[in-house]
């Protein structure tokens, strides 16, 4: 297996992961492709082969107007690679990588509460760096749009600190 930077080309197999997931928000194709050109320094794939496609995924970006501060956009696994702690070994390399180029010290990420494997995922980082996690809601269910008999969970923002390399 090989951690890497994303690539544009990566973009659309980065898409199909998460529309695969069924979990996820699925963004448009589009934002996939910028996400790769724009954030990847701040955002890492698994690949199980060197140079091979995308198996997995964590995307982020730091907070523009608190730059120590991480925020995870979305993290994937592709089906097929399930169970192996993958989400978990890019979440630390994630964070290895931006600490050494940004000097982060938090990390934030949104979960509904309904999504009990991010709920575990981010406790457990934050365990294994001896760091507190925080919870508030950052979006009450009721600013989301939706189209009828539709709704969306509010999102939770979970703030871990400290998170240094």
């Amino acid at each position: 297996m090989e951690i890497d930077s994303p690539r544009v080309e990566d973009g659309a197999a980065i898409w199909r992961i998460a529309r695969d997931s069924q979990v996820l928000d699925l963004n448009s194709s589009y934002s996939y492709l910028l996400w790769c050109r724009d954030f990847a320094t701040t955002s890492v794939v698994a690949r199980d082969r060197p140079g091979g496609d995308p198996i997995a995924f964590v995307t982020g970006y730091v907070r523009p107007e608190r730059p120590e501060t991480l925020v995870v956009w979305q993290v994937a696994v592709d089906n097929a690679h399930r169970g192996r702690g993958l989400a978990g070994t890019l979440l630390d390399a994630l964070t290895l990588k931006v600490a050494a180029s940004h000097g982060i010290t938090t990390v934030e990420t949104t979960i509904t509460p309904d999504n009990v494997p991010s709920d575990r995922l981010f406790t457990s980082y934050a365990e294994r760096r001896g760091a507190s996690v925080s919870r508030e809601v950052l979006f009450d269910a009721g600013v989301f749009p939706a189209d009828p008999g539709e709704s969306h969970l509010p999102e939770v923002l979970y703030r871990i600190a400290p998170v240094a390399a």
